[in-house]
């Protein structure tokens, strides 16, 4: 991994995706945002790749990792952070092999237990190391149950509704500064959640549009989470074709719109 010394962040933050489970442009629509010339209208499924002084990581592998990793020239993952397990967040996973490859396959993974259970059922070849070729991926489980660590990094887990299921969202802290919160994929934020975050430097928060969804918030509930946690910034994520990157001059200050690629450094 190429050291964050250049600009002393102690952690970098680069959006890999920022789009729903279709993508945009959407296959068979001539909306104006799937038409639409502004590259930041472009969005592959939603993941992020986080770098630390002391090791790399991607929170979920969805159906586009590969591309994502190739447009950013990604060299180094050392371990994967799962949210759940629906196609968009997970069908990219057996791509981590290029990464372990350097340490003989293996490749921890991190989730929630029925996370863990559905990756090992869907990708059981890896995890039975079915495939006995030299650097095949051979993930390394480690089943989430409270708070944990990578490197200096200190990770929250953040268990939230999407619609009649859980999925984890994560609270990423350094050195006592809450710094990043990550809500991908959420139709709500209990309030025992947005006490537990409140004050971070960045949240960064599902809004899929304006119109209300049975799985994800809308921008008026994306945006009555951020008044309660009150973070310093706020990004919004997962995004559909129903929403175009312009429209983020509607927002309120210090609120704005993801888009792939974007890099956020947090100084030391």
């Amino acid at each position: 991994m190429r050291p964050l010394t250049a600009n002393n962040s102690q952690l970098s933050l680069t959006f890999l995706g920022t789009g729903t489970s279709q993508g945009v442009p959407m296959i068979r629509c001539a909306c104006a945002v799937c038409r639409s010339t502004d590259p930041r209208d472009n969005r592959t499924r939603a993941s992020i790749y986080l770098q630390t002084p002391e090791c790399a990581f991607v929170v979920d592998t969805g159906t586009d990792f590969r591309t994502q990793c190739l447009r950013e020239n990604i060299w180094q993952v050392d371990a994967v952070i799962m949210t759940h397990a629906h196609t968009d967040h997970v069908m990219g996973f057996d791509d981590l092999r290029r990464f372990a490859a350097p340490r003989g396959g293996r490749m921890p993974v991190y989730a929630s237990a029925e996370t863990m259970g559905d990756l090992e059922r869907v990708y059981a070849f890896a995890f039975q190391a079915a495939n006995p070729s030299p650097g095949y991926l051979k993930p390394e489980p480690h089943i989430i149950d409270g708070p944990f660590s990578l490197g200096e990094t200190a990770i929250t887990p953040l268990p939230v509704p999407h619609g009649g299921s859980e999925t984890y969202g994560y609270l990423f802290s350094r050195h006592g500064r809450r710094l990043l919160v990550y809500l991908s994929d959420c139709s709500a934020v209990p309030d025992e959640i947005a006490r537990q975050i409140a004050g971070v430097q960045l949240l960064v928060i599902d809004a899929l549009r304006h119109k209300p969804h049975p799985t994800h918030l809308s921008i008026a509930q994306a945006l009555e989470v951020a008044r309660r946690v009150q973070p310093a910034r706020t990004l919004f994520t997962h995004i559909c074709h129903e929403l175009a990157q312009a429209a983020e001059a509607e927002l309120p200050p210090q609120t704005g719109i993801a888009y792939d690629g974007l890099k956020i450094a947090f100084p030391a």
